[in-house]
């Protein structure tokens, strides 16, 4: 039998769902009175919050697990191991019994922590993976200090099983929370420090309540006087309705960024992988979004090797890349999940075919990023300083289009500066404040910085 532990460590892996995610479960202990630390090996206990969407994600969990274990017995220490997230939701008996942790939590249940811990701490292996009707976040506490860009979830789940995609078994159907409990959980959040939320969702432009879009919600949070910014993220092209594709147009708070997955630029693949969507009818879409935010920044993700894929489909997926220029974009090789349609799909791609696949791909996206970052020099543009740089008074921040920029000055974190772009890398952009800028900073921020 374990004592109750008095200190803990979250490690999350994945999507920022997971971050936020992790996030929560830290408030969580936290309100119970346990200690943060960020040395996992001297915890006593310890969060894997993992993610299910990559090849080997299980057999990662178990190696996180015994190296821990490992390192903690070098000092005499036996943590107490608690396994979250998406991983825990598709393998928690199995990772009970082979890998003989505490507590395995799913991602819809991890509310429950605090008391699956107590649970663990008198001898008894705690699981829970049920995935129920009534939301968790009710459930979690309010959050005191954020940093000046924050996450707020607003939907989970999908349901468009995406035929490679394990999310709808693992995060369960497409859930919205209802319309006043963001707006009250926003309102605190600004309150706490943040000057800028990202609305978060596995279909994040599918929510909806009472008859009300996403467009609806970001009009609600841009009424709320001390918020700076919004952005929002994952959308599903079947998803982007026009009142959402006009508020980048309409409202000024909502960031001129656009994440929006395509995976391919074939149709047989697109078919294939059950997107619903085509190439065509993705391409028209970006043309709408265009036409309304002509400075809109693109992102999009991409999976090269899906089974089947020749190389004519992939030369689709480059000549889209040509046809959009993304600002940003992530691309994968595709992995098999365990018990999803496109694992036992015939044509399997050769390792060494993803590999070379995805080094072209990469170079077409590197190549158009560069291109983005560059086409911003002499741009003047706001940006919310969020961290310290690694030289002296230099603090790294966001511009509107989700660059990172450095900048040398006499700024404050959650500081929104006007900033004048003078130079453009690869992966991020140099700026410089422009002459005479007062740092625009709320009261609410002004007192966390005055407290800290």
């Amino acid at each position: 039998m374990k004592s109750a532990p008095k200190t803990f460590h979250v490690k999350s892996f994945g999507c920022q769902m997971n971050v936020y995610d992790g996030d929560r479960m830290a408030e969580l202990m936290s309100a119970e009175g346990l200690v943060a630390t960020d040395d996992a090996h001297a915890a006593d206990l310890v969060v894997l919050n993992t993610c299910h969407i990559r090849e080997k994600a299980t057999e990662k969990v178990y190696s996180d697990i015994g190296r821990i274990r490992k390192e903690a017995g070098k000092r005499g220490g036996d943590p107490m191991i608690a396994v979250a997230g998406c991983v825990a939701q598709a393998e928690g008996v199995e990772i009970v019994r082979r890998a003989k942790v505490d507590v395995v939590v799913g991602p819809q249940a991890y509310h429950n922590l605090p008391g699956l811990v107590a649970r663990a701490a008198t001898g008894t292996s705690a699981l829970d993976t049920d995935m129920p009707v009534d939301l968790k976040f009710g459930h979690l506490p309010a959050r005191r200090r954020v940093s000046p860009s924050t996450f707020l979830t607003v939907q989970e789940g999908c349901d468009k099983f995406c035929t490679y995609c394990v999310v709808p078994y693992t995060r369960g159907a497409e859930v919205s929370r209802g319309r006043a409990q963001i707006v009250d959980e926003a309102k605190a959040l600004v309150d706490a420090g943040a000057r800028e939320l990202t609305l978060l969702g596995q279909n994040v432009n599918a929510w909806e309540d009472d008859g009300k879009g996403l467009h609806d919600l970001i009009a609600d949070l841009a009424d709320i006087p001390a918020l700076a910014r919004i952005r929002y993220t994952t959308s599903h092209p079947n998803d982007m309705a026009q009142g959402l594709i006009e508020a980048h147009r309409d409202i000024s708070k909502l960031m001129p960024f656009l994440h929006l997955p395509v995976q391919s630029g074939s149709d047989r693949v697109l078919k294939a992988m059950n997107r619903s969507h085509s190439r065509d009818s993705y391409l028209r879409l970006l043309d709408r979004v265009r036409a309304v935010r002509p400075d809109i920044a693109l992102s999009g993700d991409f999976i090269v090797g899906f089974p089947g894929e020749t190389e004519q489909d992939f030369a689709e997926t480059l000549s889209l890349v040509d046809a959009v220029g993304y600002a940003q974009a992530f691309s994968f090789k595709y992995s098999p999940r365990p018990g999803t349609p496109a694992a036992s799909m015939t044509d399997q791609i050769a390792p060494e075919v993803m590999d070379e696949r995805l080094q072209r791909l990469q170079e077409a996206l590197n190549r158009d990023q560069a291109a983005f970052n560059a086409a911003t020099v002499g741009r003047t543009c706001d940006v919310l300083i969020e961290r310290k740089g690694k030289l002296p008074g230099q603090f790294l921040g966001k511009s509107p289009w989700l660059h990172s920029v450095h900048i040398v000055g006499d700024l404050a974190i959650g500081d929104l500066v006007s900033v004048e772009i003078t130079a453009a890398g690869p992966n991020s952009v140099t700026g410089v404040p422009k002459s005479g800028h007062e740092p625009l900073r709320e009261s609410a921020h002004e007192r966390n910085r005055a407290a800290a």
